[in-house]
């Protein structure tokens, strides 16, 4: 029997798990560990919460970790309750599947001011991440800026545009809610340091700003290159050039019905945050151009603009385990095509970066199973599950499995308010008595 330890159980963790029972069925027992009593990572606490669409791939790793072959031990920091060495003794295969939860600095003087995030964090906030519920940004100024080109910063945007009844059918966590509703916000500018060519936002979500009740999105005419360039793009990024081509031109009788400000301030680098009393005011910033390679390099022009809140989403990074090789500057662990150590591997973000689609993982999963059956083969000899478990024993450790989750699943789905899927709980403690852990 192969014995296998993944891990992470968002979706790298379960595709990892799916190729397992493809590659071996029933001669391999696979065990999915989380840190939380809670699975499916991002699809729970980084997909935005009004895109519930999305969420729904959680069912096809329900299905895996159903089977007679995957057992989901929440409540495990490794590194922490066990150790890489631990598990590497027990199982023929270690698979790190940890994504990237940590933000990347912003390196700007006055980051650290008060009322400036991440977007993990502050997309935590609003989704209901244990580690980031308390998080309380203070919505009382008109102004806020969010930092990046892509769909984080969008759906960033979108959550701190929409009104309290565009979240109905959304998981949006009730103190996230709540807050919001009395929010002061009247803007929203998103800055990035290249053009509209070079956004990484998809033309759906992209989209969804035309469409929101009291909202309008604003673009530069001036920031676009000429319209028959578009052609040079790929379809996917020239149907977002189209958004915003169609955004820049909005008429002001409908800005006029639409009082609060999504603006894309393109070719705009920040450069410093400036605050009083210890918190965020405003930004400044430098504008770019375009080199010959592409990149956006300052022009020595500066200008300043309101910031009441501040949401950096310019990536994420992985979080070091002690005894696993980490590549530093690239923020995830050190690997060849997926292998680490003999017997240790990753996927996912914690292999290539915060880069890609939730689909994105899936031939990532099979890609390291195929290196795992070279290098075990079949395996055999080792504890696996069993072995753990007694490890377990001995430390006292409050295991969650799946049928566990299912209680806090169906609690959460019966706390619900009115038109939600469900009301999650936002504390680790809550979550273990709810399980029957306590």
């Amino acid at each position: 029997m192969l014995h296998i330890a993944i891990i992470g159980s968002g979706p790298a963790g379960y595709y990892t798990a799916e190729a397992v029972q493809k590659q071996w069925g029933e001669n391999a027992r696979v065990d999915i560990f989380d840190r939380l009593p809670v699975p499916y990572g991002l699809i729970r606490t980084g997909v935005a919460p009004d895109h519930q669409s999305i969420k729904g791939v959680s069912r096809r790793y329900e299905a895996v970790a159903l089977s007679d072959t995957v057992r989901f031990l929440g409540n495990v920091t490794v590194g922490v309750d066990v150790s890489i060495a631990e598990l590497e003794e027990l199982y023929d295969a270690v698979v790190l599947a940890t994504g990237a939860p940590n933000d990347k600095a912003l390196d700007s003087p006055g980051e650290e001011l008060g009322n400036v995030y991440g977007s993990a964090a502050f997309v935590g906030w609003y989704n209901g991440h244990p580690a980031f519920a308390a998080l309380d940004p203070d919505l009382s100024g008109g102004d806020a800026v969010v930092i990046g080109n892509g769909n984080v910063a969008l759906d960033v945007a979108r959550i701190l545009a929409k009104q309290p009844g565009e979240f109905v059918g959304s998981d949006i966590v009730g103190h996230a809610l709540d807050l919001l509703a009395g929010s002061s916000l009247t803007r929203v500018t998103i800055l990035g340091r290249r053009g509209p060519h070079q956004i990484a936002m998809t033309p759906k979500e992209l989209g969804e700003l035309a469409h929101l009740n009291r909202a309008a999105p604003r673009v530069d005419p001036k920031d676009f290159p000429p319209e028959a360039d578009d052609v040079l793009l790929e379809p996917g990024q020239r149907k977002s050039v189209t958004h915003l081509r169609s955004f820049a031109a909005i008429p002001e009788s409908f800005r006029a019905d639409h009082p609060f400000e999504v603006a894309f301030d393109f070719f705009a680098a920040p450069r410093r945050l400036n605050g009083e009393n210890g918190r965020v005011m405003s930004i400044e910033i430098e504008r770019t151009r375009l080199d010959d390679a592409g990149r956006a390099v300052g022009t020595g022009e500066f200008y300043t603009i309101p910031a009441s809140l501040v949401v950096a989403c310019i990536g994420y990074q992985t979080s070091p385990i002690p005894g696993v090789p980490f590549d530093e500057a690239a923020g995830r662990f050190a690997n060849d095509d997926g292998r680490i150590l003999p017997g240790l591997y990753c996927v996912g973000w914690a292999r290539r970066g915060p880069s890609g689609t939730i689909g994105t993982n899936r031939p990532d999963g099979f890609g390291v199973v195929e290196k795992i059956a070279e290098d075990v083969g079949q395996g055999g000899g080792k504890e696996g599950g069993e072995g753990f478990d007694a490890l377990a024993d001995t430390r006292g450790l409050k295991l969650v499995r799946f049928s566990d989750w299912q209680k806090i699943d169906e609690a959460e789905v019966k706390r619900a308010r009115e038109g939600a899927p469900r009301e999650k709980f936002v504390a680790v403690d809550e979550m273990i008595e709810v399980a029957g852990k306590a």
